[in-house]
Formats: C-alpha cells, structure tokens, sequence
C-alpha cells in the first residue's frame, strides 16, 4: 500500500497541463491563457489581459473567498476564468455557482441601483475525467426556461465543463479534441502534424517552461518546504499533536486576515512567513466547500502532506 506521504510531484519535464504547477506557472503567461481560451471554447479573441492582476477574489469578512486558476477579460468585456481539475473531488456544479457569485460580486460598486456592469462571464472547467458521463469533449450550460428550452433567461453567464475523456470526436471541432488530449498528455509527441497552429505554439510555451532552470529551481523549493513540513509533522507531531496545534492556530490567523481583506503579500509580512505558504493554505480552501473551517484546511493540508 503507497503511503501518500511519500508521494512527490512529478520532476518538470514529465508534468503536464493537468498538473497544477505547470498550469500555474504556464497560466502567468497571458498568450497562453489566450490560447487556452480560444481552444476551449473555440472562438477568437484579439486580445486578453488581467482582471483586477489578481487570482484570489476576497468575500464578505468571515465568509469563504476563492483562489481562481485564470481570471482575465478580453477587449469586450467578457470576463473568463478557468479552472484545472485533475481528480473529480465531487460538488462541481456548485462550485461553479458559487464562483459566479464570487466573480460578480465586485463587478458592481457599492450602492449601484442597476445590474448592467455586470459582464458576460465564462466559468470554465477542464476536467480529467467525464463528469457526467455522457461522453462529451464539451458541456455548455446557460440559464433556460423549462417550459420553452429555447428561451434563455440572458443572464449572460455561461459554465463550460470540459472532458480530456471525451469520445465524441465527430461532433466538435478537430482543435478541442487535440488540446485536451494535449493537456493530459502535454509532450510535443502528442502535437499532431495536421493540429492547430495555436496548439503548436502552446507547445512552444510549455516547452520553455520545461527548460527553464529557474522553474525548476522553483519547483525543488516547493518540494523542500513541503518536505520539511513533512519532516516537521512526523516529528514534533508525534509529541501530544502539537505540530498540529500550531499549525491550526497559523491557519485560523491566516482565515482572519483574509476575511479582513488583507492581501497574500501583508499576511506574510504580518506574520512572518513565506508567502507561498500562506498561497498553499488559499489554494487548499479554494478546493473544499465553502463552509470550511480551519480544521478542515488543516486535515487536508495533512493528508496532502
């Protein structure tokens, strides 16, 4: 039986789209995101740029906020953001709703009467498995009217979910099919001859991030800080659980401070610590539901560990 706690991340070489490292770092490039989004939902944009320069969305003090994988708006307002789900971890749907709250919620100012800031947004999820079983590469959800399905309510927001398992290849276009074979699969032995030009030049991109020594050098940080808090959790933990102790105690104080709005960058100087720690704790919060608490975070922390 393999202990979990003895699992490493794959070396950078061998990762690919679906691995969260590679798709954190390859999503910071912004033709990348570009090129993602056009495959995804097979449309052109002319161009893309941050929205807000920020992946987490802070809520109401006291409630949950959330950590998006890509969050940007093109050059007519649509907002999109995207998100990589490796493993079906359960409640997509709802997630997805209560992203499109999170999303909106800053969209209007503060005792704005009408609803017409609101853009037309895009939640989109690739998904390594078939969520719904149907065999589609693609699934496309709008607001209808049961009574007259083709009466959408026009609320302008549209959730995709993607499929890398899909088997209806006759039905979607050629270059949807090839990228999410690419994204499980991202080497340049799985770039057909005949593919997409965006999707040879999303290789491209990949293939630099692949051979850059400082992604690397970053990627062996992050397994040495997750191995010394391995190392420190077997132990001090042992001793009447008070790595444990302390590490509920740092993540409460982290949950307060981002309920008070405070940014990644002034928790860390508050509190003294690296600020890809307190990034792990919000990506770890982001994937669970949203009345988690401290405890949860740390029960996953410690069996991610």
């Amino acid at each position: 039986m393999n202990d979990k706690r003895n699992m490493r991340r794959k070396p950078l070489r061998e990762q690919n789209l679906m691995d969260d490292f590679l798709f954190d770092v390859a999503t910071e490039n912004l033709e990348a995101c570009k090129i993602i989004l056009e495959l995804s939902l097979g449309i052109r944009i002319r161009e893309i740029r941050w929205k807000g320069n920020q992946k987490v969305i802070h809520n109401l003090p006291g409630k949950r906020g959330i950590r998006l994988d890509f969050y940007v708006v093109d050059d007519q307002g649509r907002i999109y953001d995207v998100e990589m789900q490796k493993r079906n971890v359960g409640n997509i749907p709802k997630r997805t709703r209560f992203y499109q709250a999170i999303v909106d919620a800053p969209l209007l100012k503060s005792g704005e009467q009408g609803f017409d800031q609101l853009n037309r947004t895009y939640i989109v999820v690739i998904c390594g498995f078939d969520l719904f079983g149907l065999g589609k590469y693609r699934y496309t959800f709008e607001n209808r009217c049961l009574e007259a399905l083709d009466l959408p309510i026009g609320d302008e927001c549209t959730k995709i979910i993607l499929n890398t398992k899909g088997t209806n290849d006759a039905e979607v276009e050629p270059a949807l099919v090839d990228f999410l074979h690419y994204v499980e699969n991202s080497t340049s032995d799985n770039i057909p001859e005949e593919c997409d030009g965006r999707l040879k030049r999303l290789q491209q991109i990949i293939e630099e991030i692949k051979d850059s020594e400082k992604m690397e050098v970053e990627l062996m940080t992050m397994e040495e800080r997750d191995r010394l808090i391995r190392e420190e959790g077997r132990s001090e933990g042992r001793s009447e659980g008070q790595t444990e102790g302390k590490l509920l105690t740092f993540i409460e104080l982290v949950c307060k401070k981002l309920a008070k709005g405070k940014s990644l960058e002034q928790i860390a100087v508050e509190l003294e610590e690296d600020p890809s720690t307190i990034q792990q704790i919000c990506d770890i919060a982001a994937g669970l539901a949203p009345d988690c608490d401290a405890y949860d975070i740390l029960n996953k922390l410690l069996e991610e560990a």
